[in-house]
């Protein structure tokens, strides 16, 4: 499949000019398409044919075996979530956390990469805020925070600049120092090719209603195989166990057990549809595309770039005067963006979808 293609299947590019993938990805046709088929097979067919159950198992576990094979990870190491704060919560409450355990994060995170920690803190778990400057981590300021911390969690590719850590190398820093390492990755999924295995992560967490151009509901959770068997989930299900009615269960192999019960597969069927699209259009494709986007964008906002000028991501961050008046005004005027809450300014979200004509309707309108 072509960007022109991808374009032509998505229906919100018919209705303005959509920049705000990095908030939420406009599905294409073929995804909505693939989830009402599924959720009408589902409810009027399945239960008379191999039965509901079955139907629904056999959809979760394709969709778990694509997300594996996309993140180039073992089926037993992919949980199925709602959502990448999800995701983050669910590893949160599986920790066997000790009075005086450390969290480290970065000043950057996301909510879904806060909360839950501050959520510890009554059970006596510190949280120390890694500062960084313009999107970018000292590495000795990395070192010192980790040398005594139980985890480390940080995003891929940052919400704020839209700038790009490099992963592999902050969790050599990390596991020097015996500190578990979990990456927010909702950014790079669908925009950039992750390999876990090169991370070399324990936890990476995302969702397909980003930049997958996926529906909401589908979150992926991956656990490290050797990390996962020494946790204990905080909620367990039918789906978190090998035999629910043993007197003494044993939970699943990996990140299954994260898995708690009765949930609708229709999103996973979109996630996985999704992925089989960009895995047509190509990585390198999308990376070349949007990397010519975005630079055409950011020579046109001149001084107001707060994003690096060199290529990292789809997300360009710039200065506006009033930016959520800003964003309303280009809203009036069928040009989609958002604020940010820190830095404060407006950011656009440039994919492989969008169009040289794209960025200058936005740049006319500012």
């Amino acid at each position: 499949m072509t960007p022109e293609e991808l374009r032509a299947d998505i229906p919100v590019c018919e209705s303005g000019t959509y920049l705000n993938t990095g908030a939420s990805g406009p599905a294409s046709q073929s995804v909505v398409d693939a989830v009402g088929e599924f959720v009408a097979y589902h409810e009027t067919e399945a239960p008379v044919n191999e039965g509901a159950y079955p139907a629904a198992f056999d959809a979760l576990d394709g969709a778990r075996e694509t997300v594996a094979g996309f993140l180039n990870a073992d089926t037993e190491e992919i949980a199925l979530t709602e959502s990448t704060a999800d995701g983050i919560a669910r590893v949160a409450a599986a920790i066997d956390w000790e009075d005086g355990d450390t969290v480290v994060r970065t000043d950057l995170e996301h909510s879904a990469g806060v909360l839950p920690w501050w959520n510890l803190r009554e059970r006596g778990v510190d949280v120390d805020v890694l500062p960084t400057e313009h999107g970018r981590v000292d590495t000795a300021a990395l070192r010192a925070a980790v040398a005594d911390a139980r985890l480390l969690c940080l995003s891929s590719i940052t919400w704020n600049y839209g700038t790009r850590f490099p992963i592999a190398e902050i969790v050599d820093i990390a596991h020097e120092n015996d500190c578990l390492v979990l990456v927010d990755a909702v950014q790079t999924f669908g925009q950039q090719p992750l390999d876990v295995r090169a991370w070399g992560a324990d936890f990476v967490v995302g969702a397909a209603h980003k930049w997958l151009l996926g529906p909401w509901g589908a979150g992926m959770l991956y656990v490290d195989r050797a990390v996962a068997e020494g946790l204990r989930p905080a909620q367990v299900g039918y789906r978190s166990v090998e035999s629910p009615t043993d007197d003494e269960p044993a939970f699943k192999a990996g990140a299954m057990r994260f898995e708690v019960g009765t949930t609708s597969p229709a999103p996973y069927v979109g996630a996985e549809t999704a992925i089989g699209i960009v895995e047509s259009v190509g990585f390198d494709t999308i990376q070349a595309r949007i990397e010519r986007l975005t630079n055409r964008l950011k020579d046109g906002l001149g001084d107001r770039l707060l994003s690096p000028e060199a290529y990292e991501s789809g997300l360009v961050t710039f200065a506006a005067d009033e930016p959520e008046a800003t964003v309303e005004r280009l809203a009036d005027e069928d040009v989609f963006v958002r604020t940010l809450p820190d830095p404060d300014a407006v950011r656009a979200s440039v994919h492989a979808f969008n169009t040289e004509a794209d960025v200058d309707t936005l740049l006319s309108a500012l």
